[in-house]
C-alpha cells in the first residue's frame, strides 16, 4: 500500500463513478412522450429496436454493478480500509489495485 497514492486513487474513483453515472443515464434516458416506435415496412425493424433496448438494459445493469463497486471502494477509502481484502483482511496487491482500483478482494477471494 505504501506505493499507492491514495489521493490519486480517490480522484480516479471519482472520475470513474462520474463516467459510469453518465453512461448509465444515457442508456436509461426516458424516451420523449411524442416519440413513436417506427416499424418500417418490415416486421424485423421493431424486433431490432426491441433487441437494442434489451442490450441497453443489460449494459446499464452491468455498469450499475461496477458503479456500486466503485462507490464501495470510495467508502473503504474514507474508512481507511481501502486496499485490504473484505474477506480475509490481507492487503490487496498493488498491481491489482492499479488495474482495478475498486477491487474489494485479494486475488485468492476474487472468484
Amino acid at each position: 500500500m505504501d506505493d499507492i497514492d491514495l489521493e490519486e486513487v480517490a480522484a480516479e474513483l471519482k472520475a470513474k463513478a462520474a463516467d459510469l453515472r453518465a453512461r448509465i443515464a444515457e442508456l436509461t434516458k426516458v424516451v420523449d412522450a411524442d416519440a413513436t416506435i417506427g416499424f418500417g415496412k418490415r416486421i424485423g425493424d421493431g424486433t431490432i429496436q426491441a433487441i437494442q433496448q434489451m442490450e441497453d438494459t443489460s449494459a446499464a445493469e452491468s455498469l450499475q454493478r461496477t458503479l456500486n463497486e466503485v462507490e464501495a471502494a470510495q467508502t473503504r477509502l474514507r474508512a481507511g480500509t481501502f486496499g485490504r481484502c473484505v474477506v480475509c483482511g490481507e492487503p490487496i496487491p498493488a498491481a491489482r489495485l492499479e488495474f482495478r482500483p475498486w477491487a474489494a478482494t485479494c486475488v485468492q477471494h476474487a472468484g
